[in-house]
């Protein structure tokens, strides 16, 4: 056993019992958290425009701080930008991450030198939960793997600026630096196809035990592998046996992903954003992300159904229900406060508080008021694809047809297959008819004759990696919105529709 793989024993053991103690404690850490963020917060300009120094309860805060979204909170963002010290936070952030907004264009958010411990170490905690568990620890000795954005900053007014990926790359522990793929001026590649094939090249002959990224450029790097080879990934890798992923639901890639693999391995789901680092999958067979209630964020969590009311409910951790799809609300020691990130979540325990994942509070259809989600159209494609075994994906969207050219309206499914249906109507029909059982009011606007079933409209290969080409954005942290209220990336994907 190698000198990485010994020393994490005593390490994960450390961090699971820590984390055992404050998760027995949701409510008082949250209390805790809540607190020490006020106080820090009173002297900045926010927080003496919001007059923190009067609040005294999560009441007084709601009265006090409304939620926000980016486009809110930028005028403070551009203070800091021209030079302004103490405005979110204490002093200035040490990085602005920047992300893309969908009516905001370029976002760039905050990172504290408070905050950048919960970005890195949260990651690393996820695998010593792992290595608690499992008693595995070998895999820290071998090649390991982290598809990300390129690492070169530059700078918002004095602030060193890039994707969080690659601000996280900086703060890669110096015990993994010697084994991480790929090299750092790999990593700097900006073209994503360019930087693949370098990938490649340094580790085809690697002995990779561990590999991360988001799940469909993991299976766009598995591709290229098997071009180039001819084999399975655990004929290339065979001591592959951890898969590190986050930013999409991993269930419409599973299938394809192991297929390529060759053999099941264990993974690890985790829940990051620009903004935080919210949650990790700390048990191999338990459902749901332990929520991280001890790492300088204070939750609150709106009814998804409220959401855009004037004055929606505002929960904290001990008032949430099971089951129940929330709005995801932050306040942090990155500077945020009451800012909406735009994620909805469902609890699935509270003993200790775990949670999934569900979609994004925008991105939902709704033209005809069944308020479809991410969490349902998924969920429908997963059914679908159990009683269809053979059926295989890429990547898939959903927008609404409002003005079709005959017929009724209906939901149009781009999907572009690896492995395509035997009988496309039935599988249409399966998946419609899921849809309806997961969603009443889609059910009655079928019944009702107000949309007719949905529609596939099958595309060719390669076709959302063209697209996303086109855009700018292959690869890194960049993804797909499962679906969408208008038609502008519908009508954009109809030139790779398949014949």
């Amino acid at each position: 056993m190698g000198i990485r793989a010994l020393l994490s024993k005593p390490l994960a053991a450390y961090i699971v019992q820590a984390q055992n103690k404050w998760a027995a404690s949701p409510v008082e850490t949250q209390q805790k958290t809540f607190q020490h963020l006020l106080a820090e917060g009173k002297n900045t300009l926010f927080g003496k425009d919001h007059h923190f120094e009067n609040i005294r309860s999560h009441q007084d805060f709601v009265n006090q701080v409304p939620v926000r979204d980016y486009e809110q909170i930028s005028p403070y963002i551009k203070k800091i930008i021209d030079g302004q010290e103490n405005v979110l936070w204490k002093g200035k952030p040490i990085y602005f991450a920047k992300t893309s907004g969908t009516t905001s264009g370029v976002k760039y958010i905050p990172i504290t030198k408070d905050s950048i411990p919960n970005h890195i170490n949260s990651a690393r905690n996820a695998l010593l939960n792992y290595v608690q568990e499992t008693g595995q620890s070998a895999f820290l000795d071998k090649s390991l793997i982290f598809l990300s954005g390129s690492p070169v900053l530059d700078t918002k007014g004095t602030i060193p600026t890039g994707r969080l990926s690659g601000i996280a790359n900086h703060h890669v522990p110096a015990y993994l630096r010697s084994n991480q793929k790929p090299s750092y001026e790999t990593n700097c590649i900006e073209d994503w196809e360019e930087k693949l094939d370098k990938i490649i090249d340094e580790t085809i002959t690697a002995d990779m035990s561990l590999i991360s990224g988001i799940p469909p450029w993991v299976q766009m790097y598995f591709d290229r592998l098997q071009a180039r080879t001819g084999k399975l990934v655990k004929d290339i890798f065979p001591n592959f046996n951890l898969f590190v992923y986050g930013g999409v639901n991993f269930e419409p890639y599973r299938a394809k992903i192991y297929e390529s693999i060759g053999k099941k391995i264990d993974s690890i789901e985790l829940f990051p954003a620009s903004e935080g680092f919210f949650a990790y999958q700390n048990k191999q067979h338990d459902e749901g992300l332990l929520l991280l209630l001890n790492d300088g964020i204070f939750y609150e969590f709106i009814p998804v159904e409220e959401y855009f009311n004037e004055k929606p409910t505002r929960l904290t951790i001990g008032e949430v229900e099971l089951g129940k799809n929330y709005a995801l609300v932050i306040s942090s020691n990155a500077g945020f406060w009451s800012y909406s990130i735009g994620d909805t979540v469902k609890f699935v325990s509270k003993n200790p508080y775990k949670l999934l994942v569900t979609g994004r509070i925008k991105h939902f259809i709704s033209a005809f008021g069944e308020h479809v989600i991410g969490e349902e159209v998924e969920k429908a494609m997963q059914q679908a694809m159990k009683r269809h075994p053979g059926v295989e994906l890429v990547e898939f969207t959903v927008a609404p047809q409002v003005t079709p050219a005959e017929g009724l309206p209906h939901h149009e499914w781009l999907i572009e297959f690896a492995r395509m249906p035997e009988n496309m109507q039935v599988f249409e029909k399966d998946l419609n008819a899921h849809l309806q059982q997961l969603n009443v009011y889609y059910d009655d606007l079928i019944v009702g004759n107000i949309l007719k079933n949905l529609v596939i409209t099958p595309l060719q290969k390669d076709a959302f990696r063209s697209y996303m080409k086109s855009k700018g954005k292959l690869g890194g942290q960049n993804k797909v919105p499962r679906l969408s209220n208008d038609r502008i990336i519908a009508d954009e994907l109809q030139q790779y529709k398949l014949n």
